[in-house]
């Protein structure tokens, strides 16, 4: 009995991160319906520059958010308005084709840079530990569980309430409607593709704390993304989190029961079965109800 709680805790923590790593993935997805392949390598240049940040500044890796948030917020806007954008005004697969070239490109230069090794972002408190029964919880996980619930409710109140989030919503349910009412929809797909950018840098530090990460590792979080997505639905910030959770739950009950290579198996199962079942996620596309 200990044990299955202490995986399903694990799980819980493991879920929150899986969740927060995709939901700028569902946003980008659901607004400007393109499937970003680089999705990875910014959750990637997240963790490195807190690294850089926590390490130059002498601060914890948590308090380098807001900075972290800052930077990727520009690069993403830059990236959408002036490459993704006009890669999707020639063709509907050439921004897919042209995220995918810019991840290559961009793992690259990070192994070049940083090299090939594994880094982590190790904090102050990082080996701080509670128990709670018979669970034992560290500082890190219980942190990082933290941040990402805060942060990807801080993106449910940003989409529902501020006047951005509106006009998000609005020019994803009916892009006409929202070009005759004056909103410029080229500068709001960036907004989004930059708030994206934001969200995923912000993974890429709660990930860096709890997990070692490599340039290698940009496919992986791509994939698990899409997982999460298809799982959770489109768009929605309570979609990804109820997907990042039973992703989770489900990778760390396989592999403490059946063992630690088949995590991956078990996820393409649960996806192929969701697929057969409910193709639009648990929670369905969050901007579809005006389509």
């Amino acid at each position: 009995m200990n044990l299955i709680a202490q995986t399903l805790a694990d799980g819980l923590v493991l879920g929150g991160i899986y969740a927060l790593a995709a939901v700028g993935f569902s946003l980008i997805f659901g607004v400007l319906h393109v499937i970003n392949l680089s999705h990875g390598i910014l959750v990637l240049l997240g963790a490195y520059l807190a690294l850089i940040f926590s390490q130059a500044l002498g601060i914890d890796p948590l308090l380098t958010l807001p900075l972290v948030m800052a930077v990727l917020f520009a690069v993403g806007y830059v990236y959408q308005r002036f490459l993704i954008q006009h890669a999707v005004d020639r063709s509907p697969l050439g921004s897919m084709l042209l995220t995918f070239g810019v991840a290559l490109m961009l793992q690259n230069i990070m192994i070049w840079v940083f090299s090939p090794d594994m880094k982590n972002i190790t904090p102050s408190w990082a080996f701080t530990s509670f128990h709670l029964g018979a669970v034992n919880f560290d500082a890190v996980r219980v942190s990082a569980l933290f941040a990402s619930l805060v942060l990807l409710c801080c993106l449910a109140l940003l989409l529902k309430f501020s006047a951005l989030g509106r006009v998000i919503r609005a020019t994803a349910q009916q892009t006409m409607a929202a070009r005759l009412c004056g909103v410029n929809v080229r500068h709001v797909y960036a907004l989004t593709f930059a708030v994206s950018a934001a969200f995923a840098g912000a993974a890429g530090i709660v990930i860096g704390i709890i997990l070692p990460f490599s340039p290698s590792d940009e496919a992986t979080w791509t994939l698990n993304a899409f997982v999460v997505v298809v799982l959770g639905g489109v768009g929605s910030p309570a979609g990804a989190l109820l997907g990042g959770l039973l992703l989770g739950m489900v990778s760390t009950l396989t592999a403490q029961y059946i063992g630690p290579s088949f995590p991956n198996v078990t996820m393409f199962l649960l996806l192929v079965l969701l697929l057969l079942v409910r193709p639009t996620g648990l929670l369905g596309n969050a901007f579809s109800a005006s389509r």
